[in-house]
């Protein structure tokens, strides 16, 4: 699912915080921080994990997907 999924391990934080600002809180709840000094952090998704030591990587994109799919839902029955 997580290779499939709209974030991806080499998508960037500057592209997640972009297209779905509301996965900052919950990426940041996991202890990968998205923003400093107000400006995307830079790199992607897995790099800064790895840097942040971050291990369950594939459990948090199939949360942050999960999150993607229901907001795109509640979109499409608006």
């Amino acid at each position: 699912m997580s290779l499939e999924g709209k974030i991806r391990p080499d998508t960037t934080i500057e592209e997640i915080v972009e297209k779905y600002p509301e996965l900052v809180r919950p990426l940041m709840e996991y202890g990968i921080q998205c923003i400093a000094c107000g400006e995307p952090v830079w790199g992607s998704l897995q790099e800064n994990a790895r840097q942040k030591g971050v291990k369950n990587l594939d459990e948090i994109l199939q949360k942050l997907n999960q999150m993607v799919m229901q907001k795109e839902k509640h979109a499409h029955e608006k």
